[in-house]
């Protein structure tokens, strides 16, 4: 199936035509608007990709200043179709105007080019893939240019013979002109001619305007007189010869110029179809241009392209919406859509003057400008498809020749929806069921969209009947959208968010546009307090949603942050890791030559001491050299060792720990025979030494005599020592201090292991809730629509959390209203401890509308 729009206006109803007229304003010739009142959508993803690649390089050129060539208003076509038979010529304004088009296509041909070498910045492929097979003739062009002078004549110097005739028509045209002053002198002297009188050109001669009594009396031609009879034009009789001299020599430029035509267009003619098409080249550049300038005028962007029917598009807006809007200070809020083979219907609810409609249209005509080769006024991040048809029922198309009703008119439409749904069908509905009774119109609706989900058609529905929103809620491949409202202010936002239904805020909108309180009580009455309040918390919920998303985006942002440093110290570590390896390597590399070279040294000095037969003074000798190179080697080591020696020395503690572990046990094991033995007669022969405060240092566990607990040693003075047991603190002395067994010591080891492990966890988990918190804080609390119980509750939440991670100020948003809720939040602030003080905020920010504290 061939591309299809539906209906026939469907342009009109987009908006497409006054974008058109915008377009058309771009164009610098009657070419290239001729090419815009005909450009029309097509499915052809080849031919669309290589317009919008074209229009995408030509808007780089522009973004960067680049000298665009200027295209001349003017179409010779016809005049170089009138030149094909032998002997006609053109005229010297059609030359000209062949001329202005040979130079402009030689300027477009060296412009692409100029642009497409390897070696610069910006190339434009595109582009010369389009004019590579226009042609240039530049040496007929400036034989043409030669031809004219600066004011678009044919010049004196076009040929010789034309400059003689030329060079003769000056100088009869001097000696007339002295000719005529001089009779005009005589003539006003003898009272011929009125004093204010001055020559004039009658039929191409130059006559004096005379009384009529006096004609006869000057003498000459009489070449006519006014219309009222009071003058008559005669020809001095002197002047006449000039005159036919003149006519003979302008007769004879005339021919010349004819024949230097003739020949020239002679040269043109074996050329003209070429120039005619590259006409049409300069038709196309100018559309090129055209478009380049409408998209950095309304930020067109060229997006990710494919040719299956989906779109996931960012930040569109309606080009002719932003036209309008900019003109009153305004700007337009872009929309987010996303259309896929899971989710390909989106059903749009929301408040009347909410922008669905907008949506819809804003929908159609970037989808239908990208299907004309324009690019898309969205984010070049978007990803776009093409569609085979494109149809839109929006607006009241009753009519009395067809004798249909809006409704009828409709479901005429729908007939047609029908016909034309498919996978690559793009369907966009506007008000989906309206029209007639709600219960049947929602029920047909919903059969409708049924039909239109099965067919795999994509499209955007917007609707008030819930019916509908329950159906996409329940439906694989529909899915529900709300245009947003603010429900405080009463205007609408004109955002789309998907994902969830929006509400019409029917009774919210009837109360702003002042109808009586009663009538609006009694239309709450009669739908039933379930229906306003289920309404409420959608909306409820809507907010809450626009509340996470906004901290979802809070905490994806500061991730990536996290990951990226992650990943910066994670190469760091790696490349330390790589050249400790290195180090080691070398080390490792030196030591053995080290080794090597002491061992040829030993070696040779043996060999050295073997040789000399021991004799002492060469035996000295060796020992002395092999004692210096020994020393060399420790002073080496010292230096290598140099940044390692507070491990060494923690390494060096710990063995002596160990060591003295050993003695003890040593001192202090039993006989094997398992007897019970006295301790005084367990060791007769190496009975227990004393402690004294050599044996001891800071940090070391003991025993206290007469206590079970384990301590450690704060301080060692001269004469006792102080431990800390537990949280206290007792000054011993020497002789009651005892060493704990290996058991002792292993258990209070264990024991200080998971105590130090528990703090570090515990500590680390401190630390990451207090920064989850920091991140997921939000200075700004909305209570407005709360009770004053619910906002009083969630306003002392929110100062403790404020408190608690040091936040300065923070602001309440409660609205104006009557002011209770106001007065009650500012009661509850005025007795919580650390709350500096709190006040009304600026006036341009929200004024008593929003409470700002200040915190200690």
């Amino acid at each position: 199936m061939s591309f299809r729009i539906y209906p026939s206006n469907f342009e009109a109803k987009i908006g497409f035509d006054e974008l058109r007229r915008l377009l058309s304003s771009y164009c610098g010739s009657e070419l290239g608007q001729e090419l815009v009142s005909n450009l029309h959508a097509t499915d052809d993803f080849t031919s669309i990709e290589a317009w919008l690649h074209q229009t995408a390089e030509m808007l780089l050129l522009i973004r960067q200043s680049r000298p665009i060539p200027s295209i001349v208003e003017t179409d010779c076509r016809l005049a170089l179709r009138r030149i094909r038979p032998e002997g006609t010529y053109l005229e010297q304004e059609e030359l000209l105007s062949v001329l202005h088009s040979m130079q402009s296509i030689e300027a477009i041909v060296a412009f692409v080019a100029a642009h497409n070498v390897p070696e610069n910045e910006i190339t434009v492929p595109y582009l010369q893939r389009v004019f590579s097979g226009c042609y240039t003739y530049p040496d007929l062009s400036r034989h043409i240019a030669s031809l004219f002078d600066v004011r678009g004549k044919i010049a004196d110097t076009a040929s010789p013979e034309l400059g003689t005739i030329r060079r003769e028509i000056s100088q009869i045209e001097r000696q007339m002109s002295r000719l005529i002053e001089r009779a005009m002198r005589q003539a006003k002297a003898e009272g011929y001619m009125e004093a204010d009188a001055m020559p004039t050109v009658r039929d191409g001669r130059v006559v004096l305007p005379i009384i009529p009594s006096h004609k006869r009396a000057l003498g000459g031609i009489v070449q006519g007189e006014s219309t009222t009879g009071r003058t008559v034009f005669v020809e001095p009789a002197e002047v006449v010869e000039a005159g036919n001299r003149l006519r003979e020599l302008e007769g004879e430029e005339r021919r010349e110029i004819i024949r230097i035509l003739t020949q020239t267009t002679a040269q043109i003619r074996s050329v003209a179809q070429e120039i005619i098409r590259g006409i049409a080249y300069l038709a196309q550049f100018d559309l090129i241009v055209a478009k380049a300038k409408f998209a950095h005028k309304f930020n067109g962007n060229l997006p990710h392209l494919s040719p299956q029917p989906d779109l996931l598009w960012v930040g569109a807006t309606h080009p002719v919406l932003q036209q309008s809007l900019s003109e009153h200070g305004r700007s337009v809020v872009p929309l987010d859509i996303t259309l896929s083979s899971d989710n390909r219907i989106l059903v749009i609810s929301g408040p009347n003057a909410g922008g669905k409609s907008v949506c819809l249209k804003t929908v159609g005509i970037v989808q239908y400008m990208l299907q004309c080769g324009l690019l898309p006024t969205l984010s070049p991040d978007s990803r776009v498809g093409i569609f085979g048809c494109l149809a839109i029922d929006i607006g009241d198309e009753q009519s009395l020749e067809d004798d249909l009703s809006t409704y009828s008119s409709h479901l005429k439409n729908m007939k047609e929806f029908i016909r034309l749904s498919s996978e690559r069908s793009l369907l966009l509905i506007d008000e989906f069921g309206s029209g007639t009774e709600p219960r049947i119109g929602g029920a047909i609706a919903q059969a409708l969209l049924h039909r239109f989900n099965q067919a795999g058609c994509r499209g955007l529905v917007t609707t008030h009947y819930h019916n509908l929103k329950l159906f996409a809620d329940d439906t694989p491949g529909l899915v529900n959208a709300a245009m947003l409202y603010d429900r405080h202010e009463m205007r609408p936002l004109f955002r789309l968010s998907i994902g969830r239904p929006g509400s019409s805020f029917a009774i919210e909108i009837a109360r702003k546009t002042g109808l009586p309180e009663d009538v609006i009580d009694m239309a709450s009455e009669l739908v039933g307090q379930d229906y306003t309040d289920m309404d409420k918390y959608l909306q409820d919920i809507i907010r809450d949603k626009r509340y996470w998303e906004s901290k979802r985006e809070k905490i994806r942002r500061e991730e990536k942050r996290l990951t990226e440093s992650a990943d910066k110290y994670a190469r760091q570590l790696e490349s330390f890791d790589t050249e400790r390896k290195r180090l080691y390597k070398e080390a490792a590399a030196e030591a053995g030559r080290l080794l090597d070279e002491a061992r040829s040294r030993i070696e040779g000095t043996v060999r050295s001491i073997k040789e000399a037969k021991a004799e002492r003074e060469e035996t000295l000798k060796a020992r002395r050299e092999l004692e210096d190179f020994r020393r060399q080697i420790a002073e080496l080591g010292k230096t290598e060792t140099a940044n390692s020696q507070p491990k060494d020395d923690r390494y060096t503690r710990e063995l002596e720990k160990l060591k003295r572990r050993k003695e003890r046990k040593a001192v202090g094991k039993v006989p094997t025979s398992g007897l019970p033995v006295e301790p005084e007669r367990q060791s007769p022969v190496a009975p227990p030494r004393s402690l004294r405060l050599d044996d001891l240092s800071v940090g070391d566990l003991v025993k206290i005599k007469g206590q079970q607990a384990l301590g450690r040693i704060l301080e060692i003075n001269s004469r006792d020592v102080c431990v800390a047991l537990g949280m206290l603190k007792v000054n011993v002395s020497i002789d009651k201090i005892l060493l704990p067994n290996e058991r002792e010591q292993e258990q209070a080891d264990k024991q200080q292991e998971q105590l130090r492990d528990t703090r570090v966890s515990r500590h680390s988990n401190v630390i990451d809730t207090i920064h989850n918190k920091r991140l997921q804080f939000k200075a700004d609390l909305d209570v407005r629509g709360m009770r004053a119980a619910e906002a009083i509750d969630a306003v002392a939440y929110f100062v403790d959390d404020a408190i608690q991670l040091s936040v300065p100020r923070v602001r309440i948003l409660h609205g104006t209203g009557s002011g209770a809720l106001r007065m009650a939040i500012r009661d509850y602030l005025s007795g919580v401890v650390g709350v500096r003080q709190y006040k009304d905020e600026h006036v341009q920010f929200g004024g008593a509308g929003i409470t700002v504290v200040d915190l200690n």
